[in-house]
C-alpha cells in the first residue's frame, strides 16, 4: 500500500467490509477490491472525517461519490472479470474506477469535468493503480474507438440511456445504469445484450445526479 494510506485507512475499511457484508454484499472479489481501495483518498480535506460512513458526500464540481454499499451493489452487478473491457461513464471522484482496476486489465473512464478528471488521474497514480485510463469528455458519446466493451458502468442518471452506449456493449455484454428522472428516486438497472436485442432488470431504487451531454464549460 502507498505510505498514504493510515493504519486507520486499513481498520476503518474492514469495518466498513463487515458492514457492506452485513447488507447482502457477497461477492468476494468486489470486497476484496473495495478493501484494497481506501475511501478517504478520494475526498476533499474537510470531509476525509466521514469517508467511512456509508453515505455519499460532496465532491468537486458539485458532483457527489456514491455510498460505498450502492458502489459494491452496481460492482457486483457488473460482474467484471480480468479478462473484460470496462467502460465507466462519470469518473467523478475516481473511486469506483480505482475498484474496477483491481478487477480488469482495461478499464476507460470518461469525465466531463477537467478538473474531475485530473484529480481521479493523480488519485489512481498515488494508488499505483496503471489499469485505469480516464479520458476527459462527453460520456454520452461513449468512447467508440475502443469499443465494444464487454461491462458498461453509468454513475449518473437519465430517463433513457443513450443509444452510443448500448451499440458499444460487446455482444454478451452487461450494462449497469441509474434510469429515471433527476431530482427524483431512479430505477437501477441491469442491461445485457443478446444479439440485437437487450434484456434489462431492475435491481434497486436509488438517486443519482443527472447524466448531462457535452463537456463542461468550467473546470
Amino acid at each position: 500500500m502507498p505510505s498514504d494510506v493510515t493504519e486507520a485507512d486499513r481498520e476503518a475499511t474492514a469495518a466498513l467490509i463487515l458492514k457492506l457484508r452485513s447488507k447482502g454484499i457477497g461477492s468476494q472479489k468486489v470486497l476484496s477490491a473495495l478493501e484494497r481501495v481506501p475511501r478517504r483518498l478520494f475526498l476533499s480535506a474537510p470531509l476525509q472525517r466521514h469517508a467511512y460512513e456509508d453515505s455519499a458526500l460532496p465532491i468537486e464540481c458539485g458532483q457527489t461519490i456514491s455510498q460505498p454499499t450502492i458502489v459494491a451493489m452496481m460492482t457486483e452487478a457488473l460482474d467484471v472479470a480480468p479478462e473484460h473491457r470496462v467502460l465507466e461513464i462519470g469518473t467523478g471522484s475516481g473511486y469506483q474506477a480505482a475498484i474496477l482496476g483491481h478487477l480488469s486489465r482495461d478499464v476507460r473512464t470518461i469525465e466531463r469535468y477537467k478538473t474531475l478528471a485530473d484529480l481521479a488521474r493523480a488519485r489512481l497514480s498515488t494508488l499505483k493503480i496503471d489499469t485505469v485510463h480516464v479520458h476527459h469528455g462527453d460520456g454520452t458519446e461513449g468512447l467508440a474507438e475502443k469499443a465494444p466493451f464487454d461491462r458498461i458502468i453509468v454513475t449518473a442518471a437519465t430517463p433513457e440511456l443513450p443509444q452510443a452506449l448500448i451499440d458499444q456493449l460487446a455482444d454478451g455484454g452487461k450494462l449497469v445504469a441509474p434510469r429515471g428522472p433527476a431530482g427524483d428516486v431512479q430505477s437501477l438497472v441491469v442491461i445485457e445484450r443478446k444479439g440485437a436485442t437487450t434484456v434489462s432488470r431492475d435491481l434497486a431504487q436509488v438517486r443519482f445526479v443527472p447524466l448531462v451531454e457535452g463537456v463542461a464549460n468550467r473546470l
